[in-house]
């Protein structure tokens, strides 16, 4: 009987795993999600809005599905606040999961 060759690429290719899956593990197992989380909205809410509001832009926080901003123009603000269903969908979606229920402008 002939012995079987086997490719080890395709043995490793089985058993490996994304880096992003190993990365979400380590965030998880390690109680690092809020910390992340609190980076991406950052940087995420200034892709989104751009410069312009960035540079009004003065606290970004999330607490319990709440995105709380501090704008400091108070005319910028109100026109933002037109938009919260608006900014929160488009965050989320930049986000990639429905981390924000509420958007609170002050």
């Amino acid at each position: 009987m002939a012995k079987k060759k086997i490719d080890s690429r395709t043995v490793r290719q089985s058993e490996a795993n994304p880096l992003s899956d190993l990365m979400k593990h380590f965030i998880k197992a390690n109680n690092l999600e809020q910390g992340f989380q609190k980076i991406n909205v950052e940087e995420e809410w200034a892709k989104l809005m751009g410069p312009g509001v960035k540079s009004y832009t003065e606290r970004i926080s999330l607490k319990g599905g709440t995105l709380m901003v501090k704008i400091s123009s108070a005319a910028l603000r109100t026109e933002l606040s037109y938009g919260k269903e608006k900014i929160q969908t488009m965050m989320n979606e930049a986000l990639g999961e429905e981390l924000i229920k509420k958007v609170i402008l002050n």
